[in-house]
């Protein structure tokens, strides 16, 4: 099968399209043949092998696992033994892990649910991570409640659109902050007001929010605390070295002497809440926002574009 690959770390130059072998599902593994996959921040972390922490899970000196990508949609070809929910001719989409940036991949049963069927292989493709993220860092870590302020900070990138959606599905009054360009588009999706932030800093214009999704990692830890309500919270799901640290540092000391909360949030791929995600997409209460696509042959391109910070939702590889 044809895959894109990387044998050491670096640039998007780094990555070749190659034939390799096509995969067999273990005893409770579904093999999936791909129709679309989409590329998330964490691809160009792991190509990059930066900041080098991550290499602590994909490999010090070369990567371990040489495929990308995680984000997933397409039909299953076979399944494990101990296989359920699923068969062969089924369309899938969910979250591989690994490997997703080729024509096949085996993804463990519970990372994957039944693709709605109002939508395209593509649409499917771009949800999973971003939706996994924006759900378990509102409800589960952000603890969202209806009628609460939630501010989205990054609302018009791939975690963001799909945040500013599921806020308003619980019932609060949504700020989306993004670029000028993307106002109209985030205020398209459902955001009841929108910060140009090009224009003025929500982390120092007097208003406080309950709720602060941050995908930008691009404030102080100071300045999220200023622009949080006296019982707010601030779950950080973007990467920035420093920040990242003064918030592993000083979060959990800020979140027991005082009643403002600030913490870091990875997501948990699991079936359940890709059911609940499931449940939104038919219901059209989420609607996939996308970019750029590009074929499998162009995936370099494609995370090249995305690491230049400006994508507006989400960017899809096509692999059929």
């Amino acid at each position: 099968m044809k895959a894109m690959i990387y044998e050491k770390y670096g640039s998007p130059d780094v990555l070749k399209l190659s034939e390799v072998a096509k995969p067999t599902a273990k005893d409770n593994e579904v093999l999936v043949q791909i129709h679309a996959a989409s590329v998330n921040p964490l691809d160009w972390h792991n190509m990059r092998g930066t900041p080098f922490l991550v290499r602590l899970t994909t490999g010090l000196r070369y990567p371990k696992n040489t495929i990308l990508g995680a984000d997933i949609a397409g039909r299953v070809e076979a399944v494990g033994r101990n296989v359920k929910h699923f068969k062969p001719g089924d369309e899938v989409f969910g979250e591989s892990g690994l490997g997703g940036l080729a024509e096949y991949v085996c993804v463990a049963e519970d990372r994957i649910v039944h693709k709605p069927a109002n939508m395209t292989f593509e649409e499917a493709a771009a949800i999973p991570v971003a939706a996994l993220t924006a759900l378990q860092g509102l409800r589960d870590k952000g603890q969202i409640q209806s009628g609460q302020k939630v501010l989205i900070n990054g609302a018009s990138g791939g975690v963001g659109t799909c945040a500013v959606q599921i806020a308003k599905s619980f019932g609060a009054e949504v700020t989306g902050v993004c670029s000028s360009r993307n106002v109209d588009m985030v205020r398209s999706i459902g955001a009841d007001h929108v910060i140009d932030y090009t224009q003025d800093n929500f982390t120092q214009n007097g208003q406080h929010y309950d709720l602060i999704i941050d995908n930008v990692a691009n404030h102080s830890i100071s300045d999220y605390r200023r622009a949080l309500s006296p019982n707010g919270n601030c779950v950080t799901v973007g990467f920035s070295p420093a920040l990242t640290f003064q918030v592993m540092l000083l979060g959990p000391l800020i979140s027991r002497i005082g009643s403002k909360k600030i913490g870091i949030m990875l997501a948990n791929p699991n079936r359940k809440d890709l059911l609940f995600i499931k449940g939104l997409l038919e219901a059209g209460t989420v609607v996939p926002v996308i970019d750029r696509r590009y074929p499998l042959s162009e995936v370099a391109e494609a995370i090249r574009y995305l690491e230049e910070g400006h994508a507006r939702g989400k960017v899809v590889i096509d692999v059929i």
